[in-house]
């Protein structure tokens, strides 16, 4: 069987772009660019200069049956690596996308009689989703908008009593928060009139559970090892390290972290909003009242498969925001197919299955340092001051040292530098 992304890490840069050209994931024609600095100055306030970070590729992605080379932007080491082996361990990963509505609250305080005017609101629900609508005219042509609205009501225990009307609304093929937060702040004024209380605030939540995309992957056991007994071990660790995830906070957050690695790099390579994603994702983790695993895997004793699945909320989009006016966001858009919000919620969340799949088995079997310390020793080699051609001579010296350190790197840098003298 051909594998194309062979040694693909040993390529050099411009080797690696001819390939991509050469497969069909890169048009001749594109290439990436610098953000340029009139654009950037309009982007935040009081701009200086660009802060950049490294962007890379993972590889051997195969999610719905369709090739994907998937752009990341991160700067620690091993997590492209880990992503692209996860990736080809896990073969065809399967994703699915629940909806993509979002959600908004619009919060009333120092409210009286809630279920009276709780009922006030429900009598003129339509009425409200067709002013709703309003807010959003272009959404709403292109069969998307506001979509429900219903109320809860919360207590501190105290004088506090809060009303909250809850918006739910498809954002078509943007993220969304500033199309939402319009609206919310449109209909709040005819509410907090039509029953007498004030408004606290109207916001988007970055919470949606009942927007989920869902990633999904089966791994034959006996793939896992030439030895079957030892395939077994390993799958029955995977699947204990799984469980203990969901009993220990400590565990959990370092594993969903390792989750985030791989999402947020895509997260990032896209325009998209990572710390709006992070803040989704965690809620979501905690929402049986403690924090647990994003993923579950867990051995299918009928198909002799060990089954990994990741689920998560995922508010990102395709247009508007920082993706209309950076061009690298576009250029990874590109790269990817230029996929609608779905199939990019799908692709971003195969990433984080793959990347906990490689992390968790490397965890159970040779350790995480392994791996990771290897990778890391490029960083080092650069950190100690090691030219352009002596990089090399520094991670073979390295790979060859019981611990990898600074301390190290610096005595390899020395030697190179000897044996060069």
């Amino acid at each position: 069987m051909e594998q194309p992304f062979k040694n693909f890490y040993k390529r050099s840069q411009q080797e690696r772009l001819d390939l991509l050209e050469k497969l069909g994931f890169l048009q001749p024609e594109k290439s990436s660019k610098n953000l340029p600095e009139d654009v950037a100055n309009h982007m935040v306030e009081n701009y200086l200069f660009n802060y950049e970070l490294p962007l890379g590729v993972a590889v051997n992605f195969s999610i719905n049956g369709e090739p994907y080379v998937v752009p990341m932007v991160v700067e620690e080491p091993s997590v492209i690596a880990a992503a692209s082996n996860g990736a080809k361990k896990l073969n065809n990963i399967i994703v699915n996308v629940s909806s993509r509505e979002i959600i908004g609250q619009i919060v009333f305080t120092n409210v009286n009689d809630v279920d009276k005017k709780r009922q006030i609101i429900l009598e003129n629900k339509d009425r409200l989703l067709e002013i709703a609508r309003s807010f959003a005219n272009n959404m709403v042509k292109r069969g998307a908008g506001p979509r429900d609205l219903w109320i809860d009501s919360k207590s501190d225990g105290k004088e506090a009593i809060f009303l909250v009307v809850y918006l739910s609304m498809d954002p078509a093929e943007a993220m969304g928060a500033n199309a939402i937060n319009t609206v919310l702040e449109g209909i709040a004024p005819e509410i907090s009139s039509m029953i007498d209380s004030p408004i606290l605030f109207s916001i988007l939540s970055n919470y949606s559970e009942s927007s989920i995309t869902t990633a999904q992957a089966k791994v034959p056991i006996l793939s896992l090892h030439e030895n079957a007994m030892e395939a077994e071990k390993i799958a029955n660790k995977v699947e204990q390290a799984s469980r203990y995830a969901n009993l220990d906070p400590y565990r959990a957050a370092t594993h969903n972290k390792g989750i985030m690695n791989g999402i947020d790099s895509v997260v990032i390579a896209t325009g998209n909003d990572w710390r709006a994603v992070e803040a989704g994702a965690h809620a979501y983790a905690s929402r049986n009242g403690r924090y647990q695993s994003l993923t579950n895997w867990e051995i299918d004793k009928k198909t002799n498969e060990l089954v990994g699945t990741l689920s998560l909320p995922l508010a990102i989009g395709t247009v508007g925001g920082t993706i209309a006016v950076h061009p690298i966001a576009q250029w990874s858009l590109d790269l990817l197919g230029n996929p609608d919000a779905e199939r990019l919620a799908g692709i971003i969340a195969a990433v984080g299955l793959a990347q906990n799949y490689a992390a968790v088995l490397a965890l159970v079997t040779d350790g995480i340092q392994k791996g990771h310390m290897s990778l890391h020793a490029k960083s080092l080699a650069l950190q100690v001051g090691a030219k352009d051609d002596e990089v090399s001579q520094v991670i073979d010296f390295l790979k060859h040292q019981k611990t990898i350190s600074q301390t190290t790197a610096k005595e390899a840098l020395k030697e190179v530098r000897k044996n060069k003298g």
